[in-house]
């Protein structure tokens, strides 16, 4: 079951696209330390993308696209096909998303201050957890795909 988003939450969360344009890569450098406070999250990530800031500007470019495509979510078929491989290449699953929740939206709090207000982090908690839904799900696919070890 796929979450559907109302205009308003498509709207606040477009609203942001500048923002996240400017800093997006603080957000997302931001959510990568609250979620390494726990070892087995890191352990997760390629520390080598994480050193160099590759992984944060990846992150950061998602969000962005994500954000200036919410009303036409077809144009990111094929990025959203390669998270989602690349998540299962990784060991991702279902119960790591409320990990990144809880370290995504306070990092927006913590980088865009008032800006992120309550209306603002509400959208993109919705805008979160509708991309998970679409996520877990071809995930769950492509897991299903994999030859077993």
């Amino acid at each position: 079951m796929s979450r559907i988003l109302s205009a308003e939450t498509k709207a606040i969360v477009n609203s942001t696209a500048p923002a996240l344009q400017q800093h997006g890569v603080a957000i997302t450098q931001r959510m990568y330390e609250r979620l390494f406070v726990d070892p087995a999250v890191k352990a997760m990530f390629d520390e080598a993308a994480q050193e160099s800031g590759e992984q944060p500007r990846r992150l950061a470019a998602a969000i962005l696209a994500y954000a200036q495509n919410i009303d036409k979510l077809e144009a990111l078929t094929a990025p959203v096909m390669r998270m989602a491989a690349r998540h299962v290449e990784t060991g991702v699953k279902p119960e790591h998303y409320p990990i990144v929740a809880d370290a995504l939206l306070p990092a927006i709090r913590d980088i865009l201050g008032d800006a992120a207000t309550d209306e603002v982090l509400s959208a993109w908690g919705e805008a979160y957890w509708a991309l998970a839904e679409i996520l877990i799900g071809k995930e769950a696919a492509l897991y299903t795909q994999r030859p077993s070890d």
